[in-house]
């Protein structure tokens, strides 16, 4: 990394301060009205309640009706944020932060090691391979010839343990929905196996048995198969009777003898089936586990099946077992479960098990022996995210990554006969990490609760009660929100803000129990954790509300609108990104069945009542004085329903005060998937810290 120097340093953060006070909001300054969205009332009724629906007709995504819609919602957003006052100052920064050339972690088969960079020029990252560590390397896959406009990306899903073969994915803007190719290494020729945009949940190569499994997700639900090399006709593997509201993914074993099929229940996971086939004996798929409600997540090395599982272990531990004879009977304790520290995913690599664990939402890695004896161990001085060892089985070499609010990804080779470590990657990012401080504090929630946060800032920072400041939250899915690099995040505290991260419950941080304490019917934990952290921010003096923004995405954009909705007197300004926010309808849509063991579903009367009583969209009030927000979603995020943000925009538009704007930004490409251009990053960052700036009057 390039260290600037005061100086420097000093300059960007005056340029940036200048632009961003130069968008600042006088208090009470004046806006145009939003466009009016025509009322068309459905009412219904739900175990004895009635529901009625102001915008209905706007779920429908292709009518001529709401495409006018989102061009009149687009064109008001521009009218309000294209041409801010300093947002060409702030672009101008955001670029010095996100065109940088970036690196993927390699992996090494057979000698090759593949990996993805991309120039500060190129939109997309490039893969490459390279014949040995030091060897010249070539392009394997380039998505300039995919695409022209960059909306195009490519990604590795797998390669065979020769490196003979690559399986890539080719994905439209953020779609979640790929199709997936084939590719000889030497030739640099496609194969004659292609598998047709749909969604898939992975592919593995089975160099071994010249064939490869993967899963399909059809309308039945998700169907695992089996197919020769060189187009031969699939056959079906597993998932017969399985509907699509479960997930079913593959992992080749490292000895290339035996698929490990894992059965999800949605995306919260809370119970896996584990079933093994073996390869060679054509045996299976036989089952490992099949009735524990708990988590499981199984790797096959050096003729061992290992087991992560929070059965009879919140915080996780590691069994091992024979792989052909995998019943919980034979299940032997590995690494038992640590008391104050969250196992959050292993490794096989070097002849070891690497476990990566959590430790007060700080990251601590640690190797195993095949006994289970500790003989390794990874570890920074600074609050940061060390990142899953990357390597297999017969190697002596492994890699990893370090990252933290203020330490943009680096990539680090492991020697784990020495135990050493070396850089292998660091970007050129204009960010000098002596100016930063980290903190992390713990407040209480409405229940009592304490709950963890880390604070950004500039060291010289001094509380005044005043500061703009940006909360970020998640809370769901088992999902733990660690110390990573964010350009936001730089931008806006080497402006002069605060940016806090609250680790609330329903995440994964500190275990099932964690996860479980803000799902379902205790939903509404996670939003308290939410407002006590915002509470916590200005009764200790950091800022104000009419200083304070909260940010979230997904999942997060639930929570964001629920916190708007509930404590709107709290906030000046919100980003509520590809949202749920109707969580009475949210199921019938996409891919939403996942969702209902973390949210529960309106068709139960119970639960019901609880989706009722904190779904944003049916909680907003006429004539409230709603915070500034700024909606984002776009037609190509197939997972979340774009409906929930163009819905709650009309909605929050016909109701609010509107004495603060509310505007939706509507993309055609982008979407959960990622995949987004770096040029359209660019835009997608500037706008929103313009947003930010002309609310929170930096």
């Amino acid at each position: 990394m390039r260290d600037l120097g005061p100086a420097a340093s000093a300059a960007l953060m005056m340029l940036f301060v200048i632009a961003l006070t130069r968008c600042g909001q006088p208090q009470g300054e004046s806006f145009p009205p939003p466009p009016e969205a025509k009322i068309e009332p459905v009412t219904e009724t739900l175990h004895g309640a009635e529901i009625v629906d102001p915008y209905r007709w706007l779920e429908d995504q292709d009518s001529p009706e709401t495409r006018a819609f989102i061009a009149m919602q687009n064109a008001y957003t521009d009218r309000l944020l294209g041409d801010r006052p300093g947002r060409e100052a702030i672009r101008a920064q955001v670029e010095k932060l996100l065109a940088v050339e970036v690196m993927g972690v390699p992996t090494e088969r057979g000698g090759r090691y593949f990996y993805t960079r991309r120039a500060p020029d190129q939109d997309q990252p490039v893969t490459y391979v390279r014949a040995g560590r030091d060897g010249e390397e070539r392009v394997l896959l380039d998505p300039a010839t995919f695409s022209e406009d960059g909306s195009k990306s490519i990604a590795l899903e797998d390669i065979s343990s020769d490196g003979s073969l690559v399986a890539y994915s080719i994905r439209e803007g953020g779609e979640d929905e790929i199709e997936i190719r084939i590719r000889d290494v030497a030739s640099g020729e496609d194969l004659p196996d292609v598998l047709p945009r749909r969604r898939y949940f992975g592919i593995a190569l089975l160099e071994r048995s010249r064939s490869y499994a993967y899963t399909e997700h059809g309308p039945e639900g998700p169907r695992l198969f089996l197919r020769a090399f060189g187009g031969g006709e699939p056959k079906m593997l597993f998932g017969e009777g399985y509907g699509p509201e479960k997930i079913i993914y593959a992992v080749e074993g490292e000895d290339g003898r035996f698929l490990v099929i894992h059965v999800l229940e949605g995306s919260s996971g809370r119970k896996t089936e584990v079933w093994l086939y073996d390869l060679e004996q054509r045996r299976g798929p036989y089952p490992a586990s099949t009735e524990i409600e708990a988590t499981f997540s199984g790797r096959v090395a050096g003729g061992r099946l290992y087991l992560q599982t929070n059965w009879e272990a919140p915080h996780g531990r590691v069994l091992v077992t024979d792989p052909l004879r995998p019943e919980p009977d034979t299940w032997k304790v590995l690494i038992p479960e640590r008391e104050n520290a969250v196992l959050q995913g292993f490794s096989l690599v070097g002849g070891r098990i690497y476990a990566n664990y959590l430790e007060n939402v700080q990251s601590r890695v640690i190797g195993f022996d095949t006994d289970g004896r500790q003989v390794d161990e990874i570890a920074f001085d600074s609050i940061g995210t060390v990142g899953g060892i990357s390597g297999h089985w017969d190697s002596t070499e492994a890699f990893f990554t370090f990252s933290s609010f203020h330490i943009p990804t680096r990539i680090y080779r492991h020697d784990i006969e020495t135990g050493g470590q070396e850089l292998w990657f660091a970007p050129d990012v204009p960010v000098d990490p002596d100016a930063f401080a980290v903190e992390q504090v713990r407040y209480t929630s409405a229940d009592g609760t304490e709950v963890p946060m880390f604070l950004v800032h500039r060291k010289d920072f001094e509380p005044d009660g005043d500061a703009p400041t940006l909360l970020y939250g998640y809370g769901g899915f088992r999902v733990s929100v660690l110390p990573r690099f964010s350009a936001v995040a730089a931008a806006f505290v080497d402006a002069g803000g605060v940016y806090a991260v609250a680790n609330l419950r329903g995440g994964g941080e500190f275990g099932e129990p964690w996860h479980q304490a803000g799902m379902l019917e205790r939903k509404q934990n996670t939003f308290d954790d939410f407002i006590a952290a915002a509470e916590w921010l200005i009764e200790h003096g950091y800022t104000n509300p009419r200083r304070l923004a909260i940010y979230g995405g997904s999942n997060g954009g639930l929570l964001v609108g629920a916190a708007l909705t509930q404590r709107p007197d709290l906030f000046q300004a919100v980003v509520c990104a590809y949202p749920l926010l109707d969580m009475l309808r949210y199921h019938r849509f996409l891919v939403a069945r996942y969702w209902v063991p973390e949210y529960g579903s309106a068709d139960d009367p119970q639960q019901f009542a609880w989706l009722r009583a904190y779904s944003p969209y049916h909680n907003v009030a006429d004539g409230v004085d709603y915070p500034a927000v700024l909606f984002v979603t776009g037609d190509g995020d197939t997972r979340v329903a774009p409906l929930h943000a163009r819905k709650m925009a009309a909605l929050l538009q016909a109701k609010s005060a509107l004495r603060r704007p509310v505007m939706l930004r509507y993309h055609e490409d982008e979407g959960h998937a990622g995949g987004t251009p770096l040029s359209q990053q660019i835009e997608d960052t500037t706008e929103l810290l313009t947003f930010l700036a002309w609310q929170l009057g930096l």
